[in-house]
């Protein structure tokens, strides 16, 4: 069959964890490879804190989606371009942030997919179909199978609106933006404070009350560890740029502590 599988997709559905690595500093295509050969199932693009071209990103998700590792982007607002255009370029998944009510996942499932569930404008030449030229409606329903459509959830509105917005057909996963969650709550970076450990319980029951995924984003210690068990699955390990400091750190730390 000509699609290229939704690998992330298809963990979350078997209730496994899906690691993915964020994509702030890198410019070329071996990106892709790298977070494969390191272990992480989805590439996380963003476009919303980073200054990627859409033709770079468009690069990177059509390299990722030959490499095994699942093409996720992060679109920078809620217009619909900022959706449909990377999936059209090749992303198997979209994250929009700043979700904070039903209505507003209702817009993102209306860019993000073809009918009957959205209005998402048809394009021909899918690099997720191998470009394959296939009859419209089969194209239509592969496509709309094999999108994950993730929407952040980073305010305390949004969190109260938890359920009704995993209740939205369309949407397959939830995730919390945790930095942006605790500056709204005043409370920056205190990621085990127990008011975001309230939210992720919220969260992450309105996700099993609505058969959607869990996702995790802006916690990168052990306290992970503590959400997993809870319940998240789709899980942000961390950044190209994150990755490369500590490593260049250790590095570095490790020679000058050579005796000479």
């Amino acid at each position: 069959m000509a699609v290229i599988a939704n690998l992330t997709k298809q963990k979350l559905e078997a209730g496994e964890l899906a690691i993915g690595m964020g994509v702030r500093l890198a410019r070329g295509v071996d990106i892709a490879k790298v977070a494969k050969v390191c272990g992480h199932d989805w590439l996380f693009i963003d476009m919303e804190h980073s200054p990627l071209s859409l033709q770079t990103v468009a690069d990177m998700s059509v390299a990722a989606l030959d490499a095994g590792c699942t093409p996720v982007v992060r679109a920078s607002s809620h217009l619909h371009h900022h959706a449909s255009r990377p999936l059209d370029a090749g992303a198997q998944g979209i994250v929009v942030p700043h979700v904070n009510s039903a209505a507003e996942a209702e817009r993102v499932v209306s860019q993000c997919r073809y009918p009957p569930l959205g209005h998402r404008s048809l394009a021909g030449g899918a690099p997720l179909l191998e470009y394959a030229a296939l009859p419209m409606d089969e194209a239509m329903r592969l496509q709309n199978d094999n999108v994950l459509v993730v929407v952040m959830l980073e305010s305390p509105e949004a969190i109260a609106a938890a359920d009704a917005i995993a209740a939205v057909e369309g949407v397959d996963a939830l995730l919390i933006g945790t930095n942006d969650l605790c500056a709204e709550m005043r409370i920056p970076g205190q990621y085990d404070h127990p008011d975001v450990v309230a939210a992720y319980q919220r969260m992450i029951d309105a996700c099993r009350n609505n058969g959607k995924h869990a996702g995790l984003g802006g916690v990168y210690d052990d306290l992970a560890g503590k959400y997993i068990r809870m319940g998240v699955r789709l899980v942000l390990g961390g950044s190209d740029l994150s990755y490369l400091m500590a490593a260049a750190r250790g590095r570095s730390g490790a020679l000058r502590g050579i005796d000479l």
